[in-house]
């Protein structure tokens, strides 16, 4: 039986190269018929040529559409790197929608040999505004006597967002928040994160709390190989740590990325998901890229959704994915010699038998 679920329109933001083919094979997940349920899809072309076409009016519509239902999934997108053109749209959209934090969470891949043992996962709670991006930069002088300068910003608000995050996160999923900036080298600039962090701790007691400067979480993330740690940071800080973090787990595709909205009360407002890669056009075409983390971006943004319908269909698509990957079924960058589109045909089978033989068994789960 096709059942539709609460919340289950959202947009999808349409990319660049690569980035646009594993969204396209992501998509293959809610055909009819694999998840046993309706969604609804709006899409907006993200394009490098319709932004230039448009000066970016298809952005802030995606955006409006954004704010309006709540949920998107997204593609990864060329920015142009001259001043003078359309710029970053992952800027624009994050600014539109007031997106404050970005969630990346490294995990376990089954039969895939992380690096330095970690098994437990590690989730990056990384400021999704202002700092390093964005900043005023200019220079002064001529030759060797010329200066180049930068002035970052970051606010009470969104340190103290970050912050309560952070430790909701690791509440959650029975962690400890880890790491922290370094407060000792600007106490006024980043000790103002560490204040919230520190705030934050006292509000949240439950939760365990281990403060480390930035360059210490770098170090202690190579011998870390136990309970499962949420690492909060800032914007630069979260950018490189995000990256290193899903390679320690054997792939940056391993993954999805999550950028949220909140309301006053902290609720999230806005869930848009997408993977945490380029658009890679060196493998445009080929039909080897790996799919893995466009598909677990469809699974994370379900996981937001409300009713367990969404849940449900959630839990099946990461299973499949990781499943699939366990069983041998494994793109280049795995070891593997499976296509993009073999493997996701692949984890669209795996999620298609759960949903079905979890609708069989419906009579005995309560």
């Amino acid at each position: 039986m096709i059942r539709s679920m609460p919340g289950t329109a959202f947009a999808v933001l349409h990319g660049d190269q690569t980035g646009e083919e594993l969204l396209k094979e992501a998509l293959r997940i809610l055909e009819p018929g694999v998840l046993g349920v309706n969604v609804e899809t709006r899409d907006f072309d993200l394009s490098l040529d319709e932004r230039r076409r448009t000066r970016n009016q298809c952005v802030l519509d995606a955006a409006s559409a954004l704010r309006e239902l709540g949920f998107g999934i997204k593609a990864a997108t060329i920015t142009p790197e001259g001043s003078g053109d359309v710029g970053s749209p992952n800027a624009i959209l994050r600014k539109q929608i007031d997106g404050r934090v970005i969630v990346r969470t490294g995990r376990r891949i089954p039969g895939v040999r992380p690096l330095a043992g970690v098994h437990a996962p590690i989730s990056v709670i990384r400021m999704a505004v202002d700092d390093a991006y964005g900043a005023r930069e200019w220079r002064e002088g001529h030759d060797l006597d010329e200066w180049a300068y930068r002035t970052e910003k970051i606010s009470r608000r969104t340190c103290r967002i970050v912050a309560d995050y952070a430790f909701h996160h690791a509440r959650r999923i029975e962690a400890r928040v880890f790491g922290g900036p370094k407060f000792t080298v600007s106490p006024v600039y980043e000790g103002m994160f560490k204040e919230e962090l520190d705030a934050a701790s006292k509000r949240h007691p439950g939760v365990r709390y281990e403060p480390h400067l930035i360059d210490a979480t770098y170090a202690l993330l190579l011998a870390t190989t136990g309970e499962a740690l949420v690492i909060p940071a800032l914007n630069r800080d979260g950018d490189t740590l995000s990256d290193l973090v899903m390679q320690m787990f054997g792939t940056i595709a391993g993954a999805e990325s999550t950028l949220l909205a909140f309301d006053d009360a902290g609720a999230v407002t806005v869930a848009m998901t997408e993977a945490p890669h380029g658009t890679a056009p060196a493998l445009e075409g080929k039909n080897v890229a790996n799919s893995m983390a466009m598909i677990m971006a469809v699974a994370s943004l379900l996981g937001y959704m409300k009713g367990e319908d969404a849940r449900r269909a959630s839990r099946a698509i990461y299973e499949g994915a990781l499943e699939a990957v366990s069983d041998g079924v494994r793109t280049a960058d795995l070891g593997g010699q499976a296509s993009t589109s073999d493997f996701t045909a692949e984890v669209v089978r795996r999620v298609k038998t759960k949903v079905d033989v979890w609708s069989a068994l419906a009579d005995i789960e309560r």
